[in-house]
């Protein structure tokens, strides 16, 4: 593989030459917000749909915000701090902001095994070898989504978030994962649903990563995961398991 990355303001832009395809990579150092990034993904999804546009991975970070997917419940929305946005993926409340980073990861499955919960599984095996890099052993749980991890308390808790959205076999949404946000924004929402279990990040373990260190460590596992997308996903571990939900 060949990549190349400069700088141009405040986006470092990179092209990925992987095998058969061509991916463009954009690393944002400024925050986007959250309506703007969800209107600039759909339109590129719908232009890699029609053979006009590039697939695209699509790192960035966002101002405060609630984000409610397709399942939400109005009882998980506890207390509405910050804005909500329906974000048209699978899934229910999840919080985005800083100190977070986001994997926006638009891929054509035309190309590649048509297989909605192989993407997902390799999706997730992405992030959780990213996270080894840094020290951090995290895992799926079977019957919920995610990426977790103990945290510093030594419970499971939740790392990462997972949820995608594929229109004409085109993905678009992602992954977010928690480098040092304020988790105490997480209160205002049950995240993804879920109530028994708390939420963690790398520098709560002991972790003190930048988005650039983040980003270098996962698109030095890009071509693991592309690979990833060409072969069919194990069997499922459960009737829930591997199922998009949100980010």
């Amino acid at each position: 593989m060949k990549r190349t990355l400069e700088a141009k303001g405040r986006l470092r832009h990179a092209v990925n030459m992987s095998g058969r395809h061509s991916i463009e990579i954009h690393a944002e150092a400024a925050q986007v917000p959250y309506r703007a990034a969800l209107e600039a993904m759909s339109a590129r999804n719908a232009a890699i749909a029609d053979g006009a546009a590039q697939e695209m991975i699509w790192l960035l970070e966002h101002p405060p915000v609630y984000t409610a997917g397709t399942s939400a419940a109005p009882e998980e929305l506890l207390d509405p701090r910050f804005e909500v946005v329906e974000a048209g993926r699978g899934g229910r409340y999840t919080y985005h902001g800083p100190g977070q980073r986001i994997g926006y990861v638009l891929l054509d499955l035309r190309k590649r095994a048509r297989d909605v919960r192989g993407f997902v599984h390799a999706l997730e095996g992405w992030v959780i070898d990213t996270l080894a890099d840094f020290g951090v052993v995290a895992w799926r749980a079977e019957g919920r989504v995610g990426i977790w991890t103990h945290g510093a308390d030594g419970r499971e808790a939740k790392i990462g978030a997972i949820g995608v959205r594929i229109r004409r076999w085109v993905t678009m949404h992602g992954f977010s994962v928690n480098l040092s946000p304020d988790l105490a924004h997480f209160g205002g929402i049950v995240p993804c649903g879920i109530d028994e279990f708390g939420v963690t990040s790398l520098a709560a373990l002991g972790h003190a990563v930048s988005p650039d260190q983040w980003d270098e460590a996962l698109l030095a596992h890009l071509d693991s995961f592309l690979a990833k997308l060409d072969t069919p996903c194990p069997p499922a571990a459960g009737p829930d398991a591997n199922q998009p939900e949100s980010a």
